[in-house]
């Protein structure tokens, strides 16, 4: 079973005990502003779901990022495959409860996710998909090495594509 560790943070699988701890954090509309609505619960109950399958189809999804020193969960991180422009491409994502931003939270998750996507999946290509508003998103994008590709229409929106690349040769790469 999957695990990742930080120097702060533990990221792991979605369990269904983590639904009112989620529910917190995708229920608010700060948090959420950039989605068309915060989550009901059981659209959070159905987010986790959807993840758990995730797991079992795709060997990845979104999971669910804690606080290492105390456990608390403070949001979530992952690999989504998503379709963009009519080809499949797996997508760096992230939330964390509005609480805790600008700690660098997010930023420390989505380097351990990206880290994961390029050493262990070997992926070649990550994106993240940021609508143009969400500037504390694209901070964290452009910290972990991604760099914006172009603006399209997608759920309904217009998003940035960011993309990083995996570097052959580095360090964990066997390729």
């Amino acid at each position: 079973m999957l695990k990742l560790e930080t120097e702060r943070l533990t990221i792991r699988p979605f369990t269904k005990e983590d639904i009112p701890a989620l529910h917190t954090i995708f229920s608010d509309p700060e948090t959420m502003q950039h989605y068309p609505a915060p989550f009901s619960y059981e659209k959070t109950k159905s987010w986790v779901e959807k993840n758990l399958q995730r797991y079992q189809k795709d060997g990845h999804g979104l999971w669910t990022v804690c606080l290492k020193e105390t456990g608390e969960v403070i949001g979530d991180c992952g690999l989504v495959t998503q379709q963009v422009e009519g080809k499949k491409g797996i997508e760096l994502g992230y939330h964390i409860h509005k609480k805790h931003w600008s700690k660098g939270y997010a930023t420390e998750a989505a380097i351990a996710c990206r880290d994961y996507g390029f050493q262990q999946l070997k992926v070649d290509r990550l994106i993240s998909l940021i609508v143009p508003k969400n500037k504390p998103s694209i901070r964290v994008a452009e910290k972990i090495g991604f760099n914006k590709e172009k603006e399209i229409l997608i759920f309904y929106k217009y998003h940035y594509i960011y993309a990083g690349f995996r570097q052959h040769g580095s360090k964990g790469d066997t390729s």
